[in-house]
């Protein structure tokens, strides 16, 4: 009986050991992915910050706030058809950044199309990725980090550039009880093109072109990771555009058009946050509770079956029989 024992114990002891690196490094590839659908959105602030006013002879005045919201809405339908030339799992989200003044005017707003891998947040080149209708090759991350994020230099999509530049990791963090990982980024001032869609009525691009003004911009972008999920916890741009030469400023050398400190907005910190947690504990699940509980329960397991094994193999103490006592 007790061989037999041994014998379940030693197989469930290798099918636990087996199974610890194939949950950790084929299961958890296959299982942590981006949702095809997934929709979320973010609402950031730029408090006391500096906005050009078109109908005040193109004036930089302060303002009390302006208010960015970005929506990522998931393309399932666009992924399936992606997917079928990519041969992975690809998410595309449809984003929007839309920028409103402290009236609740449109001040610009810019889509864009980020077509990625959904395990590795690869980009994935096909027809579509673009920013405000203009195609690009995207090079490197842009609104999430990988999986697994190491602690190292990226390469991050600014989107006004439409290039790739160095993201820096800056070092680990504890940012509302959450350990993660500080990036941050400069963009030098660059120029870049003007929105598709104007604030003002009648004026477009290419009728700025004609004038010869040109608009100019330049970021530090800071970025808190958690690393095990890749999610940024929190983000935070000091963001500045110009309009430059031409004889749209009437002989003036340049004009801020915007300038300020973008943060996350609070209820969207406690949110994303509280998000990041409970998502954080799945990632531990596949990549480290259960490969390291499954390997030690093998281990466990082995060792009982050995001692079985080797309490079968014991010989059975005999019993001595006295001898009986000589009678005359």
């Amino acid at each position: 009986m007790r061989r037999k024992t041994s014998l379940v114990l030693l197989a469930l002891a290798v099918f636990f050991a087996a199974l610890s690196p194939l949950l950790r490094w084929y299961a958890f590839p296959r299982l942590a992915k981006i949702p095809a659908n997934q929709y979320q959105d973010m609402v950031l602030e730029a408090k006391d910050a500096t906005l050009i006013d078109y109908n005040d002879g193109m004036k930089a005045k302060k303002v009390p706030k302006v208010t960015i919201v970005q929506t990522l809405k998931g393309n399932a339908e666009a992924s399936k058809e992606i997917e079928k030339t990519a041969g992975k799992d690809v998410v595309v989200w449809d984003g929007l950044s839309y920028v409103v003044g402290p009236d609740g005017k449109m001040v610009s707003k810019i889509p864009e199309r980020y077509i990625f891998d959904a395990h590795t947040q690869d980009p994935v080149h096909a027809t579509g990725e673009s920013v405000d209708g203009d195609p690009v090759k995207r090079v490197g991350i842009e609104f999430k980090w990988p999986f697994l994020t190491e602690k190292r230099d990226y390469q991050y999509f600014d989107a006004q550039a439409r290039t790739s530049a160095p993201i820096h990791y800056r070092g680990t963090q504890n940012f509302r009880g959450v350990d993660v990982y500080y990036f941050e980024q400069t963009i030098p001032w660059t120029k870049v093109p003007f929105p598709k869609t104007m604030p003002v009525q009648g004026i477009t691009p290419a009728s700025l072109a004609k004038t010869g003004t040109t608009r100019w911009y330049t970021t530090v972008r800071k970025f808190w990771v958690e690393p095990l999920t890749g999610a940024p916890v929190y983000g935070e741009e000091l963001h500045k555009e110009e309009l430059r030469g031409g004889t749209l400023l009437g002989g003036r050398d340049k004009v801020t058009v915007f300038a300020g400190d973008v943060k996350m907005r609070e209820d969207y910190i406690r949110h994303t946050v509280d998000l990041v947690k409970s998502n954080r504990t799945l990632v531990l699940l596949m990549t480290s509770y259960l490969p390291w509980g499954f390997l030690i329960l093998g281990l466990l397991l082995l060792a009982l079956s050995l001692w079985l094994e080797a309490r079968s193999r014991r010989p059975a103490a005999t019993k001595v029989e006295e001898p009986e006592p000589v009678t005359a």
